[in-house]
Parts: C-alpha cells; sequence; structure tokens
C-alpha cells in the first residue's frame, strides 16, 4: 500500500476495538448471534418457499426473493465480524478481509434500498392499474429491473472501495463495531472530511427513494379511496401493511440519526456503535418475517411445512 505520510503505516490487518469499553459483552454477542439466525432462517425459508413453488413466481415474489439476497448479504458482513470480536474474542480481521466486508456491507444496503423501492412501484401498479398489471410488469422485466439496480449499486461502491484501499493509514484500529466506509476512513493518515462528501450524495439518495416512495403511496391512497367498496379499500390497504413496516424499519434509523446531527446532538462512541448496530440488524430482521408472517401465502405454506414435520415426527 502506498504511502504519502511520515506516520502512515503500512497496514496487513485491522483491531476492531469498538466493544472494547462495553459490559455485558457476552450477552450483546449473544444477542447479535441470535438475530442472527433469525435473519438466515426467515431469509432462507421466503427464499426456499418461492423457489419451490412456481405459483409464486410472480413479480412480487421474485422482489421479496431479491430483498431476502440483501437482508443476507447486509446482515452477514457486520454480524460476522461483531460475533467473531465478542463471542470467539477474535479482534483482528486481515486488510483484504476489512475492504470487502465493507464493500459487501454497502452494497447490501444500496441494493436493500433499491429493493423496497421497486416493492413500492409493484404495489403502486398493481393497485392504480390492476387490468394491466400483468403485462406491465411481467417476470422478465421484474428480473431486468432487479438486474439493473444491482449493477448501479456495484458501479457506486467502486470508488468508495478503491478510496478505502488506496488511502495511507495512520493506525491499524477501528474503533467501531466492524467494517465500514466512515470507520476504514477514520482510521487513515487523510482529512476524513472531502471522503465524506459520499454521505451527502447518500442522503440525497436515500431522500430522493423515500420521496419516491412517498409518491406512490399518494397515487395508491388516491386510487384506495376512488373505490366504492370497502372491502376493496380494505383488501388494497392490506397488501401494503408489509412494505410500509418495511419502509418504516430501513428509514427510521437513517432519519433518526440525520435529525440528532440537525439539532447539534452529538453522540459519543457508544451511542454512535448503538446506533450503527440497531440499524445493521433490525431491517434484514424485520423485512423477512413481515413477508413470512403477514402475506397469506407465505405464511400458509410455511404453517403447512411445520405441520408435515410434526406429523412426520409423531
Amino acid at each position: 500500500m502506498g504511502t504519502n505520510n511520515d506516520t502512515a503505516v503500512r497496514v496487513s490487518e485491522f483491531i476492531i476495538t469498538g466493544f472494547d469499553h462495553l459490559s455485558h459483552q457476552k450477552l450483546l454477542g449473544s444477542l447479535i448471534l441470535i438475530t442472527y439466525v433469525l435473519i438466515l432462517f426467515f431469509c432462507s425459508t421466503n427464499l426456499s418457499i418461492i423457489i419451490a413453488d412456481r405459483r409464486l413466481h410472480s413479480p412480487m415474489y421474485i422482489l421479496i426473493c431479491n430483498l431476502a439476497i440483501a437482508d443476507i448479504m447486509f446482515s452477514t458482513s457486520s454480524c460476522i465480524t461483531m460475533i467473531a470480536v465478542v463471542l470467539a474474542e477474535i479482534k483482528t480481521i486481515t486488510f483484504t478481509s476489512c475492504i470487502s466486508s465493507m464493500f459487501t456491507y454497502h452494497l447490501g444496503d444500496i441494493t436493500m434500498c433499491l429493493a423496497i423501492t421497486l416493492m413500492a412501484m409493484d404495489r403502486m401498479l398493481a393497485i392504480s392499474l390492476p387490468l394491466r398489471y400483468n403485462s406491465i410488469l411481467t417476470n422478465p422485466r421484474c428480473i431486468a429491473a432487479i438486474l439493473f439496480c444491482w449493477i448501479i449499486a456495484i458501479g457506486a461502491m467502486v470508488p468508495n472501495a478503491k478510496a478505502a484501499d488506496s488511502i495511507p493509514y495512520c493506525q491499524n484500529k477501528i474503533r467501531y463495531v466492524f467494517c465500514d466506509y466512515p470507520a476504514i476512513i477514520r482510521a487513515g493518515c487523510v482529512n476524513p472530511i472531502p471522503y465524506f462528501t459520499v454521505s451527502i450524495i447518500k442522503g440525497l439518495w436515500l431522500f430522493a427513494h423515500l420521496l419516491l416512495i412517498l409518491i406512490s403511496y399518494i397515487v395508491i391512497m388516491y386510487t384506495v379511496l376512488s373505490l366504492s367498496e370497502k372491502g376493496g379499500r380494505h383488501k388494497a390497504f392490506s397488501t401494503c401493511i408489509s412494505h410500509i413496516i418495511v419502509v418504516s424499519t430501513y428509514y427510521a434509523p437513517k432519519i433518526v440519526s440525520v435529525l440528532l446531527s440537525r439539532v447539534g446532538v452529538k453522540l459519543n462512541l457508544t451511542e454512535r456503535n448503538a446506533v450503527i448496530i440497531v440499524a445493521s440488524m433490525l431491517p434484514p430482521l424485520v423485512n423477512p418475517v413481515t413477508y413470512c408472517l403477514t402475506t397469506k401465502e407465505l405464511r400458509g405454506r410455511l404453517i403447512s411445512r411445520l405441520t408435515k414435520k410434526r406429523v412426520a415426527v409423531k
């Protein structure tokens, strides 16, 4: 790694120190492990049910599969490091693994954002144009849109990965709980402010997608309120409940973080790490659980599987 600073050191591995000042580390590590296992269980359940049942091979369920993949990627890139540090007491991570984890973490975050927006567009088309929905959003078009989103996400992450890989480092300690872009840049022998312009771009990106989602729900509200039958209104709203929960869970930690910084509230390192842990684990847990338990088809097939297993055991 090239250096341009006398205090720069050649870094082959990083030491994760974000948990050092916390008490009850084993308890926290156990909670992270349990949460991660639940994420994998519900995501894999949704994926296996949808893949195995041809009747569920439709745009809505393809989008749920895409979100499940993003959830697994997003949670794995952070949880594995945290579990290793807290439970296995392995605080070191190689430079390459750290950069790879950072890339995967933010790629999962961007992909999740795009997936949630696509799902909002899907619900808007399904409710506002029910007769044309199947002809507008076909499976090939849905898959093409998903692939395009992944290409955008990868393209957005390449400059960040190159920046993190090329800067000189003054220390090999990361004061946060896993490898993400801000944590790695703060370990470098550089002024971090120019590198954090990406945060401004990301904020605008999130705002633009939230605006698209709000517009889609305005269209949905207008369509639903124009329906004469109350039963039709209830059915239309019920199809959006899962997505509303997912949107709220994804954006809430980010909005809270922005609002706190805007009003001048300065979080200490412990509070920042707490926000990071919640933001990295809550959405990928809530997303698959919500769709698995609130979507009639997925819930019914899950119950059917569990019932068959119980009968087989007896």
